[in-house]
């Protein structure tokens, strides 16, 4: 793969190169007309919102990545790029049901103590440091698989932090290790992240096609995983000292608590046998809601509006662009830039993905996959490379902000004490990934 990475890199920027000089002489030449200034605004409301989205904020103002695709979208609107019904017929309201039928899930297995219980267990079994960060690894990488990552990553990272400070521990490796985990373990299958579950509902491949395809790519990825960190700190894995701390067990809602574990069975014992995944994930949500216990304000409290609000103002920005002369370029674009090649396709999802982060260069991609030769191969290679893509940076993936951002209160991980692991960790995993694909 680093053979092949630097031809990968030139390829996409003399296409990148190529579509933006089409991109002037065809405004050029309808600069005066009304569709061209449509194209130009459009254009512009896009560049504008990722660049946010990129950096994460918007300099002197208090806009927010969720707030700047908000504001895209109804500009898109508001210049006459899209009307109000072409706007809500862009949303993908099947990404939109699968992922808020997930948080439901996720927010009753957080309500009943599950995630608490799983982290005492861990602190009780595991007797050496080589031994916790593997189960951080296996717990946060399962976990991932079948559940939202970033939702993982919030219910674990307390976890995490409290247990290795108990332990006496250097608390960032294993910091390290849940975030780069659950990014890892959420490539085998369509409910691991969001940018699978755009993939996985515009694609149509199945839930277990798709992880058939990709599940072996994370197995290897997670061992992979655990060697790279204990690698980079090997002062904290170096010999056999054993650990000492207290084995409490928190409290749970033992009712509660089995009745999400049987929603989590069924529910993805029933996406293996086909049946649609956003319908599943609402029956399961809708199961978990009809209760006596837990009110309903506490378990949508738990929802992340914010992010399905994110998805939502992406999904009219992208078609906003799509809908204009400018968007006839791209597939030209898409045969210079060779995206048949899967380490032309894996370089372009990386850099994009740590930019932009995965979901919104999912997004650009995505109007790209159908129209090469072999589509089912390409939704796979870009679901693969851009969640691994998210290890390389911090700016990646949102699982690592969440992390980092839930750890700051007792430890601080810098930019680069992530890129250093995570860069090697991403490029060795792409390349595995590709390996597999390709075969």
């Amino acid at each position: 793969m680093c053979h092949h990475m630097p031809n990968a890199l030139m390829i996409s920027l003399i296409a990148i190169h190529h579509i933006f000089r089409m991109a002037l002489q065809v405004l050029a030449n309808d600069f005066q007309s009304r569709e061209g200034l449509q194209m130009l605004a459009a254009l512009a409301i896009f560049l504008v919102t990722y660049a946010v989205i990129g950096v994460g904020r918007l300099p002197g103002f208090r806009i927010d990545r969720t707030s700047a695709a908000i504001i895209g979208a109804v500009a898109m609107i508001a210049v006459g790029v899209l009307s109000l019904s072409e706007a809500v017929a862009s949303v993908d309201f099947n990404t939109i049901a699968l992922l808020f039928g997930m948080m439901i899930v996720i927010a009753h297995l957080r309500l009943s103590g599950f995630f608490r219980l799983a982290g005492a267990g861990v602190l009780r079994h595991a007797r050496r440091p080589i031994t916790l960060l593997i189960s951080v690894v296996c717990v946060s990488g399962f976990l991932s698989a079948f559940l939202v990552n970033d939702a993982i990553c919030v219910a674990l990272t307390p976890l995490v932090l409290d247990v290795a400070i108990a332990l006496r521990r250097n608390p960032v490796p294993y910091l390290l290790a849940l975030a780069m985990a659950s990014n890892v373990g959420s490539c085998a299958t369509i409910t691991g992240n969001p940018q699978n579950m755009i993939i996985g509902t515009a694609s149509g491949i199945s839930y277990r096609a798709f992880a058939w395809a990709l599940s072996p790519v994370a197995a290897l990825g997670l061992g992979v995983t655990v060697i790279v960190i204990a690698r980079f700190f090997p002062k904290e894995f170096r010999g056999s000292q054993r650990l000492e701390g207290e084995s409490r067990r928190p409290h749970a809602s033992q009712a509660l608590m089995w009745k999400s574990i049987a929603a989590v069975s069924g529910m993805v014992v029933v996406f293996f046998l086909g049946w649609p995944a956003p319908i599943t994930a609402l029956v399961a949500a809708a199961f978990l809601l009809f209760s006596r216990r837990v009110k309903p304000e506490k378990v949508l409290s738990e929802v992340d509006w914010s992010l399905l609000a994110l998805f939502t103002g992406l999904f009219i920005i992208v078609a906003g662009v799509q809908k204009t002369t400018l968007f006839s370029l791209l597939p030209s674009g898409a045969s210079h830039l060779r995206l048949g090649n899967a380490v032309v396709l894996s370089t372009l999802s990386g850099i994009l993905s740590n930019l932009v982060s995965n979901v919104p260069a999912v997004l650009v991609l995505k109007p790209l996959i159908p129209a090469l030769a072999n589509p089912s191969r390409a939704w796979l290679m870009l679901a693969m490379s851009s969640t691994l893509a998210g290890n390389f940076t911090v700016l990646g993936s949102v699982a690592g902000l969440i992390v980092l951002h839930g750890a700051r209160r007792k430890v601080e991980i810098s930019f680069w004490d992530y890129f250093k692991v995570g860069a090697p960790l991403s490029l060795i995993t792409i390349a595995l990934g590709i390996l597999w694909l390709g075969r």
